[in-house]
Protein backbone atom coordinates (compact mmCIF):
# COMPACT_ATOMS: atom_id res chain seq x y z
CA UNK A 1 0.00 0.00 0.00
CA UNK A 2 3.20 2.06 0.79
CA UNK A 3 4.77 1.84 -2.40
CA UNK A 4 1.10 1.91 -4.43
CA UNK A 5 0.49 5.41 -2.31
CA UNK A 6 4.40 6.45 -3.82
CA UNK A 7 3.19 6.07 -7.37
CA UNK A 8 0.58 7.63 -7.28
CA UNK A 9 1.60 10.70 -5.81
CA UNK A 10 4.64 10.57 -8.47
CA UNK A 11 2.27 10.42 -11.03
CA UNK A 12 -0.11 13.21 -9.46
CA UNK A 13 2.88 15.35 -9.63
CA UNK A 14 2.96 14.83 -13.04
CA UNK A 15 -0.99 15.25 -13.72
CA UNK A 16 -2.83 16.89 -10.81
CA UNK A 17 -5.82 15.26 -11.80
CA UNK A 18 -4.83 11.97 -10.50
CA UNK A 19 -6.50 11.56 -7.49
CA UNK A 20 -8.98 14.05 -7.68
CA UNK A 21 -11.69 12.21 -8.14
CA UNK A 22 -11.54 13.51 -11.95
CA UNK A 23 -11.77 11.55 -15.36
CA UNK A 24 -10.11 12.54 -17.90
CA UNK A 25 -11.51 12.15 -21.10
CA UNK A 26 -10.12 14.66 -23.63
CA UNK A 27 -6.28 15.13 -24.55
CA UNK A 28 -4.52 17.03 -22.51
CA UNK A 29 -1.33 17.25 -24.43
CA UNK A 30 0.01 17.44 -27.88
CA UNK A 31 2.35 14.12 -29.09
CA UNK A 32 4.77 17.28 -29.24
CA UNK A 33 4.42 17.84 -25.27
CA UNK A 34 2.70 21.35 -25.87
CA UNK A 35 0.09 21.32 -22.99
CA UNK A 36 -3.55 21.49 -24.15
CA UNK A 37 -5.29 24.23 -21.84
CA UNK A 38 -8.21 23.29 -20.25
CA UNK A 39 -9.21 19.99 -21.19
CA UNK A 40 -12.52 18.26 -20.72
CA UNK A 41 -12.87 16.78 -17.17
CA UNK A 42 -15.08 13.76 -16.09
CA UNK A 43 -16.96 15.49 -12.36
CA UNK A 44 -19.97 12.85 -13.10
CA UNK A 45 -20.42 9.74 -14.93
CA UNK A 46 -21.73 10.54 -18.76
CA UNK A 47 -21.67 8.48 -21.67
CA UNK A 48 -18.38 9.72 -23.90
CA UNK A 49 -20.86 10.43 -26.45
CA UNK A 50 -22.29 13.32 -23.98
CA UNK A 51 -18.92 14.80 -23.48
CA UNK A 52 -18.51 17.96 -25.91
CA UNK A 53 -15.17 18.29 -27.88
CA UNK A 54 -12.44 20.09 -26.29
CA UNK A 55 -11.52 23.25 -27.94
CA UNK A 56 -7.30 23.28 -28.35
CA UNK A 57 -7.14 26.07 -30.61
CA UNK A 58 -4.27 28.50 -29.06
CA UNK A 59 -3.11 32.28 -30.32
CA UNK A 60 -1.54 34.95 -29.26
CA UNK A 61 0.00 34.73 -25.16
CA UNK A 62 -2.20 31.26 -24.82
CA UNK A 63 0.14 29.56 -27.56
CA UNK A 64 3.32 30.80 -26.49
CA UNK A 65 2.69 30.28 -23.10
CA UNK A 66 2.12 26.72 -24.12
CA UNK A 67 5.35 26.38 -25.66
CA UNK A 68 6.97 27.75 -23.18
CA UNK A 69 5.41 24.59 -21.05
CA UNK A 70 6.24 21.90 -23.44
CA UNK A 71 7.28 18.61 -21.75
CA UNK A 72 10.85 17.18 -23.23
CA UNK A 73 10.56 14.45 -20.94
CA UNK A 74 9.21 11.41 -24.17
CA UNK A 75 7.88 8.97 -21.03
CA UNK A 76 6.18 11.65 -19.38
CA UNK A 77 4.48 12.71 -22.49
CA UNK A 78 3.78 8.79 -23.71
CA UNK A 79 2.01 8.78 -20.44
CA UNK A 80 0.33 11.86 -20.56
CA UNK A 81 -0.79 10.85 -24.19
CA UNK A 82 -2.63 7.51 -22.77
CA UNK A 83 -4.50 9.80 -19.70
CA UNK A 84 -7.66 10.79 -21.65
CA UNK A 85 -7.96 7.09 -23.89
CA UNK A 86 -8.26 5.33 -20.00
CA UNK A 87 -10.88 7.86 -19.19
CA UNK A 88 -13.11 6.90 -22.24
CA UNK A 89 -12.51 3.26 -21.55
CA UNK A 90 -13.29 4.18 -18.35
CA UNK A 91 -16.70 4.71 -19.27
CA UNK A 92 -17.53 1.74 -21.71
CA UNK A 93 -16.74 -0.45 -19.16
CA UNK A 94 -19.54 -2.45 -16.89
CA UNK A 95 -21.48 0.73 -17.78
CA UNK A 96 -24.76 -1.56 -16.73
CA UNK A 97 -23.90 -2.19 -13.43
CA UNK A 98 -25.01 0.03 -9.94
CA UNK A 99 -21.45 0.52 -8.70
CA UNK A 100 -20.34 2.75 -11.28
CA UNK A 101 -23.20 4.80 -10.99
CA UNK A 102 -20.81 6.61 -8.37
CA UNK A 103 -18.47 8.64 -9.83
CA UNK A 104 -15.53 7.86 -7.28
CA UNK A 105 -15.75 4.54 -8.45
CA UNK A 106 -15.28 5.58 -11.77
CA UNK A 107 -12.31 7.52 -10.75
CA UNK A 108 -10.60 4.68 -8.61
CA UNK A 109 -10.79 2.64 -11.60
CA UNK A 110 -9.19 5.72 -14.13
CA UNK A 111 -6.20 6.29 -10.95
CA UNK A 112 -5.31 2.58 -10.68
CA UNK A 113 -5.33 2.07 -14.96
CA UNK A 114 -2.77 5.57 -14.95
CA UNK A 115 -0.65 4.94 -11.98
CA UNK A 116 -0.40 0.86 -14.06
CA UNK A 117 0.12 2.60 -17.19
CA UNK A 118 3.01 4.71 -16.04
CA UNK A 119 5.04 2.27 -13.46
CA UNK A 120 5.04 -0.22 -16.90
CA UNK A 121 6.89 1.78 -19.32
CA UNK A 122 6.86 -1.76 -21.55
CA UNK A 123 3.62 -2.03 -22.27
CA UNK A 124 2.09 1.06 -20.53
CA UNK A 125 -2.18 1.22 -21.14
CA UNK A 126 -4.11 -0.76 -23.49
CA UNK A 127 -7.87 -1.05 -24.59
CA UNK A 128 -8.40 -4.04 -22.55
CA UNK A 129 -7.13 -3.37 -19.30
CA UNK A 130 -9.77 -1.67 -18.42
CA UNK A 131 -12.29 -4.98 -18.42
CA UNK A 132 -9.64 -6.88 -16.37
CA UNK A 133 -8.90 -4.41 -13.65
CA UNK A 134 -13.02 -4.02 -12.96
CA UNK A 135 -13.52 -7.01 -11.22
CA UNK A 136 -10.72 -5.72 -8.60
CA UNK A 137 -12.08 -2.54 -7.49
CA UNK A 138 -15.73 -4.28 -7.70
CA UNK A 139 -14.48 -6.60 -4.84
CA UNK A 140 -11.69 -4.94 -2.65
CA UNK A 141 -12.35 -1.64 -0.69
CA UNK A 142 -8.85 -0.45 -0.46
CA UNK A 143 -7.52 0.89 -3.90
CA UNK A 144 -3.84 -0.14 -3.31
CA UNK A 145 -5.30 -3.76 -2.84
CA UNK A 146 -7.20 -3.72 -5.94
CA UNK A 147 -4.32 -1.86 -7.37
CA UNK A 148 -1.96 -5.13 -6.96
CA UNK A 149 -4.28 -7.46 -7.94
CA UNK A 150 -5.13 -5.86 -10.98
CA UNK A 151 -1.13 -6.10 -11.37
CA UNK A 152 -0.04 -9.51 -10.25
CA UNK A 153 -3.21 -10.34 -12.79
CA UNK A 154 -1.05 -8.31 -15.52
CA UNK A 155 2.10 -10.16 -14.91
CA UNK A 156 -0.09 -13.08 -16.52
CA UNK A 157 -1.65 -11.20 -19.29
CA UNK A 158 0.57 -8.50 -19.87
CA UNK A 159 1.85 -10.61 -23.05
CA UNK A 160 -1.46 -10.07 -24.76
CA UNK A 161 -1.07 -6.39 -24.89
CA UNK A 162 2.55 -6.12 -26.71
CA UNK A 163 1.60 -5.66 -29.98
CA UNK A 164 3.78 -4.38 -33.10
CA UNK A 165 3.12 -3.96 -36.64
CA UNK A 166 4.90 -7.19 -37.27
CA UNK A 167 2.23 -8.88 -34.96
CA UNK A 168 -0.64 -9.10 -32.23
CA UNK A 169 0.19 -9.82 -28.01
CA UNK A 170 -1.92 -13.23 -28.08
CA UNK A 171 -0.06 -14.71 -31.79
CA UNK A 172 0.96 -17.20 -29.46
CA UNK A 173 -2.32 -18.78 -28.55
CA UNK A 174 -3.80 -17.88 -31.66
CA UNK A 175 -1.43 -20.22 -33.36
CA UNK A 176 -1.75 -23.22 -30.28
CA UNK A 177 -5.55 -22.39 -31.36
CA UNK A 178 -5.38 -23.20 -34.79
CA UNK A 179 -3.34 -26.35 -34.42
CA UNK A 180 -5.53 -27.59 -31.64
CA UNK A 181 -8.68 -27.28 -34.38
CA UNK A 182 -6.86 -28.51 -36.63
CA UNK A 183 -5.98 -31.98 -34.72
CA UNK A 184 -9.57 -31.85 -33.07
CA UNK A 185 -11.53 -30.84 -35.61
CA UNK A 186 -9.55 -30.93 -39.19
CA UNK A 187 -13.11 -30.06 -41.19
CA UNK A 188 -13.86 -26.88 -38.72
CA UNK A 189 -10.51 -25.90 -39.77
CA UNK A 190 -10.08 -26.28 -42.93
CA UNK A 191 -13.36 -24.40 -43.65
CA UNK A 192 -12.54 -21.36 -41.51
CA UNK A 193 -9.18 -21.25 -43.56
CA UNK A 194 -11.16 -21.40 -46.44
CA UNK A 195 -12.76 -18.29 -45.30
CA UNK A 196 -9.61 -16.80 -44.74
CA UNK A 197 -10.21 -17.29 -40.83
CA UNK A 198 -6.96 -19.66 -40.67
CA UNK A 199 -4.81 -17.08 -38.54
CA UNK A 200 -7.62 -17.16 -35.75
CA UNK A 201 -7.98 -13.46 -34.86
CA UNK A 202 -11.89 -13.43 -34.98
CA UNK A 203 -10.93 -14.95 -31.18
CA UNK A 204 -8.51 -12.34 -30.75
CA UNK A 205 -10.75 -10.28 -27.98
CA UNK A 206 -11.48 -14.11 -25.93
CA UNK A 207 -8.08 -13.74 -24.98
CA UNK A 208 -7.40 -10.46 -24.53
CA UNK A 209 -10.65 -10.09 -21.99
CA UNK A 210 -10.88 -13.36 -21.00
CA UNK A 211 -14.70 -13.74 -21.70
CA UNK A 212 -15.33 -10.74 -20.03
CA UNK A 213 -17.37 -9.57 -22.73
CA UNK A 214 -19.19 -12.96 -23.64
CA UNK A 215 -20.14 -13.78 -19.95
CA UNK A 216 -22.37 -11.88 -17.38
CA UNK A 217 -19.67 -10.01 -14.67
CA UNK A 218 -20.61 -12.91 -11.98
CA UNK A 219 -19.80 -15.88 -14.74
CA UNK A 220 -16.85 -14.12 -15.93
CA UNK A 221 -15.41 -14.34 -11.97
CA UNK A 222 -16.57 -18.05 -11.99
CA UNK A 223 -14.73 -18.86 -15.10
CA UNK A 224 -11.68 -16.95 -13.67
CA UNK A 225 -11.62 -18.75 -10.60
CA UNK A 226 -11.76 -22.06 -12.21
CA UNK A 227 -9.63 -21.85 -14.63
CA UNK A 228 -6.98 -20.87 -12.53
CA UNK A 229 -7.70 -23.42 -10.07
CA UNK A 230 -7.46 -25.75 -12.86
CA UNK A 231 -3.86 -24.63 -14.15
CA UNK A 232 -2.35 -23.62 -10.79
CA UNK A 233 1.28 -24.26 -10.38
CA UNK A 234 3.20 -23.13 -7.20
CA UNK A 235 5.79 -22.63 -9.21
CA UNK A 236 3.63 -19.46 -10.61
CA UNK A 237 4.79 -17.75 -7.26
CA UNK A 238 8.32 -17.48 -7.42
CA UNK A 239 7.11 -15.06 -10.46
CA UNK A 240 6.08 -12.50 -7.89
CA UNK A 241 8.79 -12.16 -5.90
CA UNK A 242 10.90 -10.84 -9.41
CA UNK A 243 11.94 -7.41 -8.76
CA UNK A 244 10.20 -4.61 -10.56
CA UNK A 245 6.11 -4.94 -11.32
CA UNK A 246 4.72 -6.57 -13.98
CA UNK A 247 7.24 -9.72 -14.79
CA UNK A 248 5.82 -11.55 -17.71
CA UNK A 249 5.36 -14.84 -16.13
CA UNK A 250 5.63 -16.27 -19.89
CA UNK A 251 9.19 -15.31 -19.75
CA UNK A 252 10.55 -16.91 -16.64
CA UNK A 253 10.77 -20.39 -17.86
CA UNK A 254 9.62 -23.04 -15.20
CA UNK A 255 11.35 -25.04 -12.62
CA UNK A 256 12.35 -28.21 -11.93
CA UNK A 257 9.43 -30.30 -11.09
CA UNK A 258 8.64 -31.89 -8.03
CA UNK A 259 7.51 -35.56 -7.59
CA UNK A 260 4.78 -35.31 -6.00
CA UNK A 261 1.03 -33.88 -8.17
CA UNK A 262 -1.04 -33.54 -5.58
CA UNK A 263 -0.12 -29.90 -5.14
CA UNK A 264 -1.27 -28.67 -8.65
CA UNK A 265 -4.00 -28.07 -10.50
CA UNK A 266 -5.95 -30.92 -12.85
CA UNK A 267 -5.28 -29.36 -15.86
CA UNK A 268 -1.73 -28.51 -14.82
CA UNK A 269 -1.46 -32.65 -13.36
CA UNK A 270 -2.49 -33.59 -16.96
CA UNK A 271 0.40 -31.69 -18.43
CA UNK A 272 3.03 -33.10 -16.34
CA UNK A 273 1.86 -36.70 -16.62
CA UNK A 274 2.13 -36.27 -20.73
CA UNK A 275 5.37 -34.32 -20.56
CA UNK A 276 3.99 -32.08 -23.16
CA UNK A 277 5.40 -28.94 -21.58
CA UNK A 278 7.15 -26.90 -24.15
CA UNK A 279 10.14 -24.47 -22.69
CA UNK A 280 7.77 -21.56 -21.87
CA UNK A 281 5.44 -23.63 -20.27
CA UNK A 282 1.89 -24.84 -21.06
CA UNK A 283 -0.12 -23.75 -22.98
CA UNK A 284 -2.65 -21.83 -21.26
CA UNK A 285 -6.40 -23.15 -20.25
CA UNK A 286 -8.10 -20.37 -22.02
CA UNK A 287 -6.67 -21.92 -25.41
CA UNK A 288 -8.55 -24.77 -24.59
CA UNK A 289 -12.18 -22.46 -23.14
CA UNK A 290 -12.03 -20.87 -26.82
CA UNK A 291 -11.28 -24.17 -28.61
CA UNK A 292 -14.40 -25.51 -26.75
CA UNK A 293 -16.40 -22.83 -27.85
CA UNK A 294 -15.34 -23.05 -31.34
CA UNK A 295 -16.31 -26.94 -31.32
CA UNK A 296 -19.47 -26.28 -29.37
CA UNK A 297 -20.22 -24.09 -32.07
CA UNK A 298 -18.99 -26.19 -35.03
CA UNK A 299 -22.06 -26.68 -36.82
CA UNK A 300 -23.29 -23.34 -37.06
CA UNK A 301 -19.85 -22.62 -38.85
CA UNK A 302 -19.52 -25.42 -41.10
CA UNK A 303 -23.26 -24.19 -42.02
CA UNK A 304 -23.87 -20.69 -42.07
CA UNK A 305 -20.72 -19.34 -42.22
CA UNK A 306 -19.70 -17.86 -45.23
CA UNK A 307 -17.28 -15.66 -44.77
CA UNK A 308 -15.44 -13.77 -41.56
CA UNK A 309 -17.99 -11.48 -40.51
CA UNK A 310 -20.34 -14.43 -40.34
CA UNK A 311 -17.70 -16.12 -37.93
CA UNK A 312 -17.79 -12.67 -36.21
CA UNK A 313 -21.51 -13.09 -35.70
CA UNK A 314 -22.05 -16.49 -35.15
CA UNK A 315 -19.54 -16.01 -31.82
CA UNK A 316 -20.88 -12.54 -30.92
CA UNK A 317 -24.44 -14.47 -30.40
CA UNK A 318 -22.09 -16.52 -27.63
CA UNK A 319 -22.82 -13.72 -25.62
CA UNK A 320 -24.93 -14.43 -22.89
CA UNK A 321 -25.21 -18.01 -23.99
CA UNK A 322 -22.11 -19.38 -22.40
CA UNK A 323 -22.09 -21.52 -19.35
CA UNK A 324 -18.89 -21.03 -17.27
CA UNK A 325 -18.95 -24.36 -15.72
CA UNK A 326 -19.94 -25.96 -18.83
CA UNK A 327 -17.07 -24.25 -20.97
CA UNK A 328 -14.53 -25.31 -18.24
CA UNK A 329 -15.69 -29.00 -18.43
CA UNK A 330 -15.04 -28.76 -22.54
CA UNK A 331 -12.12 -27.34 -21.86
CA UNK A 332 -10.66 -30.33 -20.26
CA UNK A 333 -12.23 -33.00 -22.28
CA UNK A 334 -10.06 -31.41 -25.52
CA UNK A 335 -7.03 -31.04 -23.23
CA UNK A 336 -7.36 -34.73 -22.75
CA UNK A 337 -7.93 -35.41 -26.33
CA UNK A 338 -5.44 -33.38 -27.76
CA UNK A 339 -2.97 -34.80 -25.56
CA UNK A 340 -4.13 -38.84 -26.61
CA UNK A 341 -3.65 -37.69 -30.07
CA UNK A 342 -0.53 -35.77 -29.52
CA UNK A 343 1.17 -38.99 -27.69
CA UNK A 344 -0.10 -40.98 -30.74
CA UNK A 345 1.57 -39.41 -32.88
CA UNK A 346 4.61 -39.54 -31.21
CA UNK A 347 4.17 -43.26 -30.40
Amino acid sequence: RIQYARWKEQCKHMDPHVGSGKIITAPIITEDGVPIKDPLVLLEAATPDQQASPITTKNGDEANQSSANRLTDKQTIEWKLTLHQIGLDVLRTDRSMVFYEKKENLSKLWDILAVYAWIDKEVGYCQGMSDLCSPMIVLLNDEADAFWCFERLMRRLRGNFRCTQQSVGVENQLQHLASIIQVLDPKLHDHLETLGGGDYLFAFRMFMVLFRRELSFGDSLYLWEMMWALEYDPDMFSTYEESGPATDRSAQGYKPRVKSTRQFGKYERANMKSATNGVDGPVPISVFLVASVLKENSQKLLQEARGLDDIIRILNNVNGNLDAKKACAGALKLHAKYLRKMQGKKA
